[in-house]
């Protein structure tokens, strides 16, 4: 008799994937990633229109283990130019029949996944003693990080800019209210980047909205918005300045934009990416060596993330 096939709306995924358990599985993932235990295949995309993109990304936990694919459309917003609306479906297997287990909302799933990764990776990097967050961006990643990070860091500042102050305040006022944390929309990102301890850029922008120059001694960077070579959020100081760390090697080498126009430029290697982030969690890379060192750590996204936090999200379903 086939397993009965869970479907998970946003609201069902919100309820069930908490970032605690998030951050669980997606460590365990990374570590199996670098380890070579998992198997993915490079985003793929086909055009199915003008602005229309349908994007997918298979992948597989390991031997016998669950398997699947996220699904994503990515439409252009007519209304706001550059701007893009993504919806979709993450679909997991079971490794002993394979049947189709569990489907669940992408967007859901992807906003917790990609701030649970990055939580992890802060906790890795960044300096024990971090209490200053600076989120560059308020979408709808913006809440997710700075939740998360405050789950790994005992947070006593949070400011976030945006390229529009009026956003940028009511994110302040909310999400302030909603966590009981002290966030405060800053006027300019140059100064709340001076005074920041972990800094997270969560924008679409194409050029960069976070100078290397900005930053003090000691700061830990998660750059998180551009997932492709087109966009970039930060400029080359960033990339040469920090102790630099990806999910993949081998993605990055395909995908980081700021480390592939660093790299363009002349100004980086090969031998200028430290580790992989699932190296770090094992032990097997060592990830920030001093208080003063500057660390940087470059998010893409990847299949084995979503496919963890789905399994996760099934066995509690299911249970």
């Amino acid at each position: 008799m086939a397993p009965a096939l869970i479907v998970l709306d946003e609201h069902a995924v919100a309820e069930g994937l908490s970032l605690a358990g998030c951050m669980t599985a997606v460590r365990s993932a990374m570590i199996a990633l670098s380890a070579g235990e998992t198997r993915q295949l490079p985003r793929t995309m086909i055009c199915v229109g003008e602005r229309k993109t349908f994007a997918q990304m298979p992948g597989a936990l390991g031997q016998d283990g669950y398997f699947g694919a996220k699904l994503v459309s990515v439409f252009g917003d007519p209304e706001r130019p550059g701007r893009t609306a993504h919806h979709g479906l993450v679909v997991l297997f079971e490794g002993e029949s394979g049947h189709p287990v569990c489907v669940a909302d992408a967007g859901a799933v992807t906003r917790i996944r990609t701030a649970a990764a990055t939580a992890v990776a802060t906790d890795a990097l960044a300096r024990s003693d971090a209490r200053t967050l600076v989120l560059i961006g308020h979408g709808h990643q913006a809440g997710a990080h700075l939740e998360a990070i405050s789950q790994v860091r005992s947070l006593s500042r949070v400011l976030v800019w945006g390229r529009d102050p009026a956003r940028a305040q009511a994110f302040a006022d909310e999400t302030g209210a909603s966590l009981g944390l002290p966030v405060e929309a800053a006027g300019d990102a140059r100064a709340a980047v001076a005074q920041a301890d972990i800094v997270c850029t969560l924008t679409s922008s194409p050029e960069p909205v976070l100078q290397g120059g900005w930053l003090q001694p000691g700061a830990h960077v998660n750059l998180v918005g551009s997932s492709g070579p087109a966009t970039v959020e930060a400029d080359h100081e960033v990339v040469t300045r920090g102790r630099y760390f990806v999910e993949s090697r081998e993605t990055a080498w395909a995908a980081a934009a700021e480390l592939l126009r660093a790299r363009d430029a002349g100004l980086v290697g090969e031998s200028h990416v430290c580790g992989e982030i699932g190296e770090v969690l094992a032990g097997k890379a060592q990830g920030r060596r001093s208080d003063d060192e500057i660390t940087v750590y470059k998010s893409l996204g990847h299949a084995v993330q979503d496919l963890a936090a789905m399994a996760h999200l099934h066995e509690r379903a299911r249970s």
